[in-house]
């Protein structure tokens, strides 16, 4: 952990940072939320009398005395936006909701766009309901003439979201006791004014009253399509803000499921106090554009200012309860400013997990439990955002606020579409998940789409709407509302270019350096599969190659580099390289181990050379602690050799059982720590084994641990008969369903075994006599294969090198002939001494024999074994006689 420094009068060790960007790992208080305290969460950010105070009479202006009916259809993308939060939600608990569901289904670009979506959103709302707080707050207590004053509604707009930022930084079940509260109050006044104003309508009967009648509840009864849907997209965003409930998940109890379960219950209770409460406000004052009718221009903003008294009365308990009802706007106001700063600061608390913003935005209180810098951040995002509108223009300051409706189509839009790809790969596994995966948030998403683009580009950019307009360039005149919201969106392209610079150019490093296909082997089948992880937090370490060897051997190999990012990407395509390099020597597992080990220990000290004693961070390395897995498989003896410095096991399926294990093999340390010497271990292999070369990302996702996690592998591999690639859908489908936090690599390697009709072996006494017996031998099984072409070429190959053998060492000879898509030549000795290729000189009498075989053959190289060493040769076969 990191040291925590001092925020919001808090001593130096009250933060630290995030644990880790998993859901439910950073630190925030656990089973703190209820289902009760969820749902009354969602309902608080809704600011339900607010919302109706301030759009029941432009929905009027529109659709006339269609009003309830379109503030009850408004419900219906919202039901749908809340269906996809919902499923969402069950397979990842994030806090970030759609800025984690985004960057999992669509990558991290889009991803960070749609928690810029959350952080619009919210800021632009808070500015518009501090304001209102302040104004309600003067009205409340008779302050009129400061209620008309914008400095003075400034000051305490300031005011109230320090306080409201002071209450979400102590704790999460502060907040929640004190929505509990206010939301009680709120909803009582709004239903007592509900049932008040219908009981006079059927009693005493006042001027402007209007029994309620089926026609109001028809939606084609409104005069245009396009007065419906400007109807529609009024009363839409009164519904917004349910979503903090899903966005306090991981301090939910249940988080899988008691969030996404709010969600839609609160979108329910909102649909039933919406339309009870417009329906008996219309039938009370009626839609008149005079007095306290829902059509005056001049209530429009605030339709409950004129009807409390006229409802309740101005005198003895009804002047109480009328002043209750300003009361009732001014906590809305309040709570709703509370409950917006906890999804704009966990939504960026998260984005700082997954290292999308600066790390530091990832502190958690100690004692709390709550985001620090980022709970401190919003709110003086939200001040600084307040006044300096304010200072700037009042008119811009409205039309901001209308602006808002574009962030939230945009990110709730988002959302929608990020269910239904994400899951597109189980929808048709029941009726239930393409309906609650796939077609309902789909359609939630079109519709989003159709009121942003409907909203951004023909009604909010209309000049005439709003209180400013702009001269664009090449556009001309446009509305202030689609300048400010469009506006604030395209920053957020600008920043999230600037901020996801660095992921996207450790990604693109990190798959350049991976193979880009895997070499057809005849001694394995292959696949593979790298998983990125979804943001800056786990790209750039992990790897595996595949490196074909002498003797039509292969190496394989996996390795995962301990640090994240360029660096980290760099660190690995260094130490791929060296792997390569040393495999191409030859070299058993544990000796390349042995000198990769040395390499990494070389360059970390040449590296605390060049930092010097002053450094920061002298001798940093990520290469430093890596782990690592190299095998070597022979086909002609079906024997893997394998050593791990600091690596998983791998997991390997016979095909006699089918069942995996984890083979034991002797333990390593880590590159560069320091340790025990490494050591090789030798499996027999029959051919058609299944190995799994893998690193820890993909068997320590957040939802399991490592026993888990190998369990799930093993049962994803059971089915090894199935081809490579589908074997690989399987076990990341099984092993990481959710979002990515740490990316993963899999190697899978299915095992042949050469036939005998494919190696031909002689053992040969060192004697000079045998040199005419081997040339004999080797060119009768080159005419058995149908390779004459080759005989010349191979009988000089043979002839050197059994020669040389017989000259320089003692023992034993063995000649061997490998016929698989090439022809290979080997002549095995005891001797330890190689040879070196050099230009002979005219008067020399031998050291012409490597040269002519390195002329003749492709390739040709030695390497050694427990016994001696083998020198082989590979020369292409004839056109159309590969294997």
């Amino acid at each position: 952990m990191e040291s925590g420094v001092k925020v919001f009068g808090g001593a130096a060790s009250a933060v630290r940072l995030a644990p880790g960007p998993g859901a439910g790992r950073k630190g925030l208080k656990t089973g703190a939320l209820g289902l009760f305290s969820s749902v009354v969460i969602g309902l608080a950010s809704t600011a339900p009398a607010y919302s109706l105070a301030a759009t029941l009479g432009l929905i009027v202006a529109g659709v006339g005395l269609q009003a309830p009916i379109v503030t009850m259809l408004a419900f219906i993308p919202m039901l749908l936006i809340a269906y996809a939060y919902r499923e969402l939600n069950a397979g990842n608990a994030d806090c970030g909701t759609t800025f984690t569901w985004a960057t999992r289904a669509f990558g991290p670009r889009v991803g960070w766009m749609g928690g810029w979506g959350i952080i619009v959103a919210d800021i632009l709302v808070m500015a518009n309901l501090a304001e209102i707080a302040g104004i309600y707050g003067f009205r409340l207590l008779g302050y009129d003439a400061l209620a008309a004053n914008r400095v003075w509604t400034t000051v305490a707009g300031v005011i109230w979201i320090a306080v409201t930022t002071a209450i979400c930084y102590v704790g999460i079940e502060l907040s929640a006791a004190v929505q509990r509260w206010l939301l009680c109050l709120e909803v009582g006044v709004l239903i007592l004014f509900a049932v008040t104003a219908l009981v006079k309508v059927y009693t005493s009967h006042p001027p402007t009253a209007m029994h309620v009648s089926t026609f109001w509840f028809d939606p084609f009864q409104v005069t245009s399509a396009r007065a419906l849907t400007s109807g529609i997209l009024a009363a839409v965003f009164i519904y917004w803000g349910w979503d903090t409930a899903v966005t306090v998940n991981e301090e939910t109890a249940d988080s899988a499921h008691i969030p996404g379960r709010a969600a839609v219950i609160s979108i329910v209770l909102l649909l039933v106090t919406y339309g009870l409460v417009a329906t008996s406000a219309q039938a009370f004052a009626g839609v008149g554009r005079s007095g306290i009718g829902l059509g005056n221009a001049s209530h429009s903003g605030d339709v409950f200012s004129g009807l409390g008294d006229a409802v309740f009365g101005s005198h003895g308990p009804g002047l109480f309860l009328s002043r209750m009802l300003v009361l009732m706007v001014l906590t809305s106001a309040v709570s709703s400013t509370q409950t917006t700063i906890l999804p704009m600061a966990r939504t960026v608390f998260s984005m700082a997990a997954h290292k999308a913003v600066p790390s530091r935005f990832a502190r958690v209180h100690r004692r709390f439990l709550t985001p620090t810098w980022s709970t401190v951040g919003v709110g003086l995002a939200s001040i600084g955002f307040l006044v300096l509108l304010t200072l700037l223009s009042h008119n811009v300051l409205a039309d901001s606020i209308e602006s808002v409706g574009l962030a939230i189509a945009f990110y709730y839009g988002l959302t929608g579409f990020a269910c239904v790809w994400y899951y597109r790969r189980v929808l048709t596994r029941s009726v239930r998940d393409f309906l609650f995966k796939g077609l309902l948030p789909g359609l939630g998403g079109l519709m989003m789409l159709f009121l942003f683009c409907y909203a951004a580009f023909d009604v909010y950019a209309d000049p005439r709407y709003g209180a400013t307009s702009f001269d664009l360039p090449l556009i001309g005149p446009t509305g202030g509302v689609t300048v400010v919201g469009l506006g604030a969106l395209l920053l957020g392209v600008v920043l999230m270019l600037v901020v996801t610079r660095e992921h996207s150019a450790a990604l693109r490093l990190q798959r350049s350096l991976l193979p880009q296909s895997l070499p057809r082997q005849a001694a394995v089948e292959l696949a593979s599969r790298y998983v990125p992880a979804d943001s800056g937090t786990g790209v750039g370490g992990d790897w595996f190659d595949v490196i074909p060897l002498s003797g039509t051997r292969v190496g394989l190999v996996v390795g995962d580099v301990i640090g994240h990012g360029l660096r980290a990407a760099a660190t690995m395509g260094r130490l791929r390289t060296g792997v390569r390099v040393l495999a191409r020597l030859d070299l058993a597992p544990d000796e390349l181990l042995s000198r990769l080990d040395d390499l990494v220990g070389q360059t970390a000290k040449e590296r605390t050379a060049v930092d010097g004693a002053g450094s920061a961070r002298p001798g940093e390395d990520e290469a430093l602690g890596v782990t690592c897995l190299y095998a070597v498989y022979d086909p002609v003896s079906g024997r893997c050799s394998m050593a791990r410095a600091g690596h998983s096991r791998p997991a390997v399926v016979t095909p006699h059982n089918g069942a995996a294990s984890y083979p034991e093999l002797p333990p390593g340390p880590p590159l560069g720590v320091g340790g025990p010497p490494y050591q090789s271990a030798e499996l027999q292999l029959p051919p058609g084994s299944l190995i799994a070369l893998f690193t820890d990302g993909l068997v320590q996702a957040a939802n399991h641990d490592l026993d888990v996690g190998l369990g799930l592998l093993a049962r994803a591999l059971a089915q090894h008969q199935q081809p490579l690639e589908e074997l690989c859908d399987r076990a990341l489908a099984t092993l990481l369903p959710g979002p990515v936090d740490d990316d993963a690599a899999l190697l899978l390697a299915r095992t042949r075994l050469l036939g005998e009709d494919q190696v031909a072996v002689w053992e040969l006494p060192a004697e000079p006599e045998m040199v005419g017996h081997a040339r004999t031998a080797v060119a009768r099984r080159l005419a058995d294969w149908g390779l004459e072409e080759l005989t010349f070429n191979t009988e000089l190959i043979v002839s050197e090198l059994v020669t040389n053998a017989i000259r320089h060492a003692t023992g034993p000879i063995q000649v061997r002939l490998i016929r698989d898509q090439t022809l290979i030549c080997e002549v095995s000795d005891t001797g330890h001494t190689s040879p070196h290729l050099r230009h002979a000189a005219n008067d020399d009498e031998g050291g012409r024999g490597l040269f002519i075989i390195a002329q003749i053959a492709d390739q040709w190289g030695t390497r050694y074994t427990p016994t001696g060493k083998t020198i082989w040769g590979e020369q292409a076969l004839p056109s159309g006689e590969g294997s």
